[in-house]
């Protein structure tokens, strides 16, 4: 399979407040991962919204994935994620001393989210694996297209 985007799972809270930064302006964004884990290469990130919802919300264009010391990482690229303090920071990474930002921009809301059936029958996966997927280009385009995104 050739990797082309990446499925990457988010809890609702922080899906809303990804929304609100980007409704204010922000451009360039980052997530968090604990250790040096995520999508390493992808053109796009898919955003898969947890519990209660289970389906993708939204899209982004992937622009890298940078792994450091949890400290370091903090100082250079915190301004970019979703969380609101280095002390919520910490505490996410439960005393991890590396961390991964996956950064990302032009984020975008699909018109309408794509349901958990509509995702199985693209990806050929019932449950979405925790730590996300990569997928093919054919699928990215398909989850546009079932979300009324312009592929």
């Amino acid at each position: 399979m050739k990797k082309y985007a990446y499925i990457v799972l988010n809890l609702e809270k922080f899906w809303k407040r990804l929304c609100s930064q980007n409704g204010a302006g922000k451009s360039t964004h980052a997530f968090v991962r604990r250790g040096a884990v995520g999508p390493k290469n992808a053109k796009q990130l898919f955003f898969y919204v947890t519990h209660p919802h289970k389906d993708i919300r939204g899209y982004a264009e992937f622009v890298e994935h940078v792994t450091g010391d949890a400290k370091d990482m903090w100082k250079s690229l915190g301004h970019e994620s979703l969380l609101n303090s280095y002390d919520e920071y910490a505490e996410f990474l439960q005393g991890r001393k590396k961390a991964t930002f996956v950064r990302f921009r032009n984020l975008k809301e699909l018109p309408k989210p794509v349901k958990t059936k509509t995702l199985a029958q693209i990806i050929g996966k019932e449950r979405m694996p925790q730590q996300g997927m990569y997928i093919t280009e054919k699928m990215a385009h398909q989850l546009l297209s079932a979300g009324g995104a312009e592929a």
